[in-house]
């Protein structure tokens, strides 16, 4: 943690909805005239994507139907922990990013699935995360330990598999065959690389479903935002006005002391209420520190 150049991660596993968060914080960077040093977690993957083809097939030869973008072999730890412990330390730190579509790779002019040469981040006033991996460790790196901020994004497991599949056939391509095998190749370092992370998280935020998803392979469409409650978990409640947060998010309730349920609909307006405080205490210590 760092009082000069703090650092607020997101993080949650494909097709959790950690997009979506990234918007609502971009939302309140915008408001609030707070710059920003945002860094997408795919961009420390370990592979661009035909060479991650390669890795996959050359891991399943070798009899290892476990290798996936979950897991310490295919990311970059060590340099996103670097990039973490550098920016804690001075305010900057060596990043680059992943070209997903044709959009983004034609002003670089590369192809769709690479990567962009590593840079220093720009200066600003705080960095903000977003991928699988914000609050990682394992026996080489702690990046947990680095964020002053750090948030878990976590539907339940069957909305997250809805989600995934309904993304990856509509935006991807892929079939449910493929994506159920995608699912199935990875649970092994989801339950090693993702969950744990979720016990490290200061503020959890899990969507919950109040429609019948129990075969997430045959649903036809992904519950909405009315059709869920979404159940925020606080690691230390101290300091939260519940009563506040209680009046303003339209019946809203409290399951127990540190955990408040929401309606599906509200899950922006939680976050703008819950973070927009959070995020100007962390530039009010910024402005301290640096003044010092």
């Amino acid at each position: 943690m760092s009082a000069k150049h703090p650092i607020v991660a997101i993080t949650g596993s494909s097709g959790a909805g950690t997009t979506s968060v990234t918007r609502t914080f971009e939302n309140i960077f915008r408001r609030e005239n707070i710059s920003a040093s945002i860094v997408e977690g795919d961009s420390f993957h370990r592979y661009d994507r035909q060479s991650m083809k390669v890795a996959m097939a050359e891991a399943e030869a070798a009899g290892n139907r476990q290798f996936s973008h979950f897991g310490e072999a295919a990311n970059l730890f060590v340099e996103l922990e670097d990039l973490f412990r550098k920016y804690s330390e001075t305010g900057t730190g060596a990043s680059r990013k992943y070209l997903h579509n044709a959009e983004e790779a034609a002003p670089f002019k590369q192809e769709p699935g690479t990567f962009t040469k590593w840079e220093n981040l720009a200066a600003s006033e705080l960095l903000f995360y977003e991928g699988l991996h914000g609050g990682v460790e394992t026996e080489k790196v702690n990046i947990a330990r680095f964020p002053d901020l750090l948030i878990g994004v976590v539907p339940v497991i069957n909305l997250e598999w809805i989600q995934k599949i309904h993304r990856d056939k509509s935006t991807r391509g892929y079939s449910t065959e493929a994506v159920t095998d995608v699912i199935l190749r990875r649970m092994h370092e989801y339950v090693h690389y993702i969950c744990p992370q979720f016990t490290r998280t200061h503020i959890n935020f899990q969507r919950v479903p109040v429609v019948d998803t129990s075969d997430p392979f045959i649903a036809r469409t992904i519950p909405s935002p009315d059709e869920s409650l979404v159940v925020i978990r606080f690691a230390n409640p101290s300091g939260f006005d519940f009563p506040y947060l209680l009046s303003m998010l339209h019946d809203s309730f409290m399951s127990r002391a540190n955990t408040l349920v929401v309606p599906g609909g509200k899950m922006e307006l939680a976050m703008q209420l819950i973070f927009t405080p959070m995020i100007l205490r962390l530039m009010e210590r910024r402005r301290k520190a640096l003044a010092n």
